[in-house]
């Protein structure tokens, strides 16, 4: 008996041996299809990077595709296509689905909100992931940073802004919530796919858009229409994101779920440097080779007047839904917290160092 029960017990054994190696030798190989153009960097090297140290750090047995929108042509359809199992993954901005799904609107960006390292602060430290999570879970997907781009510029105009009058019946391309504030100043707001904005702007479609800033926005163009070149107020720290299908995840084994978790961390980061050194490149040389940009601030009287009406419209949304309500005074919470020390290590650095 004693002599049965051993030989079954390494039989046993040697199944679970077998069965362990061959998940480890197991190829995976996934999809992501993002909102992004081939070559629109850095935004499309945040997938690419992320899918290579993927597959370099499973020692090829994790592979992901990479699909941009001039393959798969539905650049604002990725949360769909990720959600019905059409890809297992997808690269794209969180505040594009605010019309399918509000609760998905501030894991971007809100205007005069958290800088890049408060918000990113403040998704690995101070519960912004948790609540990203609880917002997606209804979708079946799995949300997290996916590269960030800092402060963007407000914005490309044909006309100089000296007054709301001056805004007021103007067409624009601008998302997220700031697409909110403007339209309650007068203006008609649009999102347009990324690959769409340089025509839209040319045909005379929209009067102006915001892009993202000068690393990215001046190989498109735009000055040779709209020269005046707004300063920020709006995407003080644009977070792009990865989103996962919950079911491709769970089939994942436990070290490769590490791997890309690990993978998407490091690539957003990474994204947020590049961008970093793109724009500073662009902007030493900007003015001296395309003398005809016009960098302006907007007046006092039209900044205080988006603020007002962001405070009014932020206090309609929060009674849209509670888990959109906590997620937004988290953000300012944690905004007044780290604030504190923002204006200690940054600005009065700043201030008093130029």
């Amino acid at each position: 008996m004693l002599q049965k029960t051993t030989k079954l017990l390494v039989t046993t054994a040697l199944i679970a041996g077998l069965a362990t190696v061959a998940n480890a030798a197991e190829k995976v190989k996934w999809t992501l299809a993002t909102t992004w153009g081939s070559t629109l960097n850095p935004f499309i090297d945040s997938p690419t990077n992320m899918a290579k140290l993927v597959e370099e750090m499973s020692d090829g047995r994790f592979k992901i595709r990479i699909d941009a929108a001039n393959k798969h042509k539905s650049p604002l359809g990725i949360l769909d296509m990720v959600k019905g199992g059409q890809y297992d993954m997808g690269h794209s901005a969180s505040y594009y689905w605010k019309g399918k799904d509000i609760e998905t609107l501030p894991f971007t960006t809100m205007p005069f909100g958290l800088t890049a390292p408060e918000q990113y602060a403040w998704f690995y430290y101070g519960g912004g992931l948790e609540l990203m999570q609880k917002a997606y879970k209804k979708h079946g997907v799995l949300s997290f940073p996916g590269g960030n781009t800092g402060n963007q510029m407000g914005g490309w105009f044909r006309k100089e802004i000296n007054s709301l009058d001056d805004l007021k019946g103007l067409k624009m391309r601008i998302p997220g919530f700031a697409g909110e504030v403007l339209a309650k100043l007068g203006l008609t707001v649009t999102n347009i796919a990324p690959g769409e904005l340089y025509t839209s702007l040319e045909r005379g479609t929209i009067d102006a858009l915001e892009w993202v800033g000068p690393g990215m926005d001046v190989s498109m163009g735009f000055h040779k229409i709209a020269p005046y070149y707004y300063t920020g107020w709006h995407e003080p720290a644009t977070e792009l994101q990865f989103m996962v299908n919950e079911k491709s995840y769970e089939k994942l084994p436990k070290d490769l779920q590490q791997i890309l978790l690990t993978a998407m961390r490091v690539s957003a980061y990474d994204m947020y440097i590049q961008n970093y050194h793109m724009s500073s490149e662009a902007w030493s040389t900007m003015l001296t080779e395309f003398p005809n940009i016009k960098v302006k601030t907007f007046p006092k009287p039209v900044m205080d007047a988006m603020k007002k009406a962001n405070d009014e419209l932020l206090t309609e949304l929060k009674a849209q839904s509670p888990l959109l309500k906590e997620t937004l005074e988290s953000q300012e919470a944690y905004q007044k917290k780290s604030r504190k020390w923002t204006e200690m290590s940054d600005y009065l650095y700043l201030k008093d160092n130029l």
